[in-house]
């Protein structure tokens, strides 16, 4: 029995000594150590702590405002401050999870237009390069059209408006970087779709001038020349002053003078033809593919509305 007992106590303090050690690395991992404080002075903390530029630890000490008071008239405020804190300290992620977090719980508030601006720009800002997966970029493009769809009088929407422009050219970019590559590869069934796509979908993108070209050289390599002719048509009908135009009609007349003759094109009356014999030298095809870059970082977000940044606790009273 005695040795059954030193035993188990043997045990008891193992197991004390793994729990104290646990909690020394998630506080070593920067976890906020609970500190039981009064609302106005864990408030107040935080926001001395933003204005030092100590944003992330600022955001943490908003989420022990909510989390020790969360009946608080300052709860809310907190919630905010600490999306906006995170955002600054590019702890993207966080920020998206703390406004996600306040638009849920407090939808009709006045500052939920900001939160979902900061959720959008929190996705926005992980854009990457067009060679790599696009599903941030998705991501941000869905809550900037979340933002125009449900506060579209706020001031946030215009921006949103601009942002999501940059993101659909972004987006029919990869399109374009994808079925560029397919087109290398010689599977001109599969580049087809994706140009079609960045047409249908992307209209008012400036990748479009050149899906409908690259349509062109598809249809033709697939022995489609009546298509490749319904590409020209919409591509001279609406950019006939690009380099693309001229580039397709160059293809077009080729393909005729190799199929039918030359004298079936000195024949034909084309509407455009007198762009096709310009002395003008044309860049090389490989240099002058547009590439769709990352949309340029913007400045840091608007301040928050004027009641985000509250007085110090305890001056003023909701």
């Amino acid at each position: 029995m005695l040795k059954l007992s030193r035993i188990a106590v043997l045990l008891v303090a193992s197991a004390a000594a793994l729990s104290l050690s646990a909690c020394a690395q998630n506080r070593a991992k920067g976890d906020t150590a609970y500190v039981a404080r009064d609302v106005n002075t864990l408030y107040a903390a935080a926001k001395r702590t933003m204005d030092q530029g100590d944003y992330e630890q600022a955001a943490k000490l908003f989420d022990e405002v909510e989390r020790q008071h969360p009946y608080s008239v300052w709860a809310r405020r907190a919630q905010m401050m600490s999306a906006f804190n995170y955002y600054l300290a590019q702890k993207y992620n966080d920020a998206i999870a703390s406004s996600r977090r306040f638009i849920t719980i407090h939808p009709g508030n006045t500052e939920a237009p900001y939160a979902q601006y900061l959720l959008a720009m929190s996705y926005y800002q992980q854009i990457e390069d067009v060679t790599r997966d696009q599903a941030t970029t998705q991501q941000a493009a869905d809550a900037f059209g979340e933002l125009v769809r449900r506060y579209p009088d706020t001031r946030y929407a215009a921006d949103a408006r601009l942002k999501l422009d940059l993101i659909n050219d972004h987006l029919a970019g990869k399109q374009m970087e994808i079925g560029r590559f397919y087109q290398r590869s010689g599977q001109w069934l599969a580049a087809t779709y994706y140009f079609r796509e960045v047409i249908d979908k992307y209209q008012t993108t400036s990748h479009v001038p050149e899906a409908l070209e690259r349509l062109v050289e598809c249809n033709l390599a697939l022995g489609l020349p009546d298509e490749a002719w319904k590409s020209a048509a919409v591509l001279g009908a609406n950019y006939a002053d690009t380099f693309w135009y001229r580039q397709s009609l160059r293809l077009l007349i080729k393909e005729r003078q190799h199929t039918q003759g030359s004298r079936y094109v000195a024949d034909r009356e084309e509407p455009s033809a007198a762009n096709t014999s310009s002395s003008t030298s044309y860049p090389e095809r490989n240099s002058t593919t547009p590439k769709a870059a990352k949309p340029p970082k913007p400045p840091k977000p608007q301040t928050p509305p004027a009641t985000s940044y509250p007085q110090r606790p305890g001056a003023t009273t909701e």
